[in-house]
């Protein structure tokens, strides 16, 4: 990775809807332009995410999606109304974004739920990517979501257990995820931090086999940000991200002529590597780079392989 870096511009760019997204920019004000995609949903940008790119030869540009990180209104309140936080809106803030810093074309980095934001951008708007690195790819249909929620607690059955009972016992049979988004909008501090505290506890629990990875990744955050993690979460899988089912997979060929290299740890339980195999299969431009130390926390082999895909694009 390269060394750490500061930004040297940013702001808030106004939706006009009542949102404030957070931007900043870093880097070399006269290099590629590249978007950091983060995941989450409701995870935010970090500052080790500007550290993928050789900032001589990048213009990287890194923004926290709705309601999560800097950005304004934050979901750790819970009179925060997320109505208007869905990925058709959050592809029109990358727009928005883009339009207000003067980018032509940029590529396109990130992971996870990362990902699935990213490949709707690109297929919404195919000719404003130049390329896109994806790292851990999901594409957020419902059988990836009941697979990361349910299915993958045959490994984990006594954490997924206490998962499951975190919601009233009426819903435990039910769709635990709409549970979960109705205990995180309860006025109750207490219930809130609860049902927070029992959702990332599972979501540490999928990782806790990565012995290369990073520990408690979820859970290891201040508690505002916590909040609005688990809130954004539960608000997006409830309703399968506003994605018609298979909707990515199935618009892949609209990627033609964007490169792509797709990233994936063999050993990611939450977000299993035949979905990157999947992808790469029906992208006729994709590249698969399959980390065999890796889950979806990442390696030392993985920290490597991000910055390489990074160089491989930069002009």
């Amino acid at each position: 990775m390269y060394p750490p870096i500061e930004p040297y511009d940013h702001g808030h760019l106004d939706t006009g809807d009542g949102h404030l997204v957070y931007w900043e920019v870093c880097g070399n004000p006269e290099g590629k332009p590249a978007l950091v995609v983060h995941g989450g949903p409701g995870g935010g940008c970090t500052p080790n995410q500007r550290r993928g790119f050789d900032p001589e030869r990048y213009r990287i540009i890194l923004f926290d999606q709705r309601n999560c990180g800097r950005s304004l209104p934050h979901a750790s309140d819970p009179a925060v109304d997320l109505s208007t936080n869905t990925t058709q809106h959050l592809v029109a803030d990358m727009e928005r974004l883009r339009e207000h810093l003067g980018v032509d074309r940029w590529l396109l980095y990130g992971g996870s739920w990362g990902s699935t934001l990213m490949l709707a951008y690109a297929q919404a708007h195919p000719a404003r990517v130049s390329e896109m690195v994806i790292c851990g790819v999901t594409m957020t249909r419902r059988s990836e979501i009941d697979w990361l929620y349910r299915g993958v607690g045959r490994f984990f059955p006594e954490p997924w257990q206490r998962f499951r009972e975190g919601v009233p016992e009426a819903e435990r049979d039910g769709d635990l995820l709409a549970a979960y988004a109705r205990l995180m909008s309860d006025p109750d501090p207490a219930v809130r931090a609860k049902a927070t505290h029992d959702w990332t506890a599972w979501e540490d629990a999928v990782i806790s086999l990565e012995v290369n990875g990073k520990p408690n990744a979820y859970s290891d955050q201040p508690e505002p940000d916590l909040l609005a993690f688990t809130r954004i979460c539960a608000h997006y899988f409830s309703n399968a991200a506003w994605l018609e089912e298979g909707i990515l997979l199935r618009n892949a060929h609209k990627l033609a002529g964007i490169p792509g290299v797709l990233i994936h740890g063999r050993f990611d339980l939450g977000c299993p590597l035949e979905n990157a195999w999947q992808l790469a299969q029906a992208w006729p431009d994709a590249r698969l780079v399959v980390v065999d130390d890796s889950g979806h926390t990442g390696s030392s082999t993985m920290a490597k392989a991000v910055p390489a895909a990074l160089d491989g694009f930069a002009r």
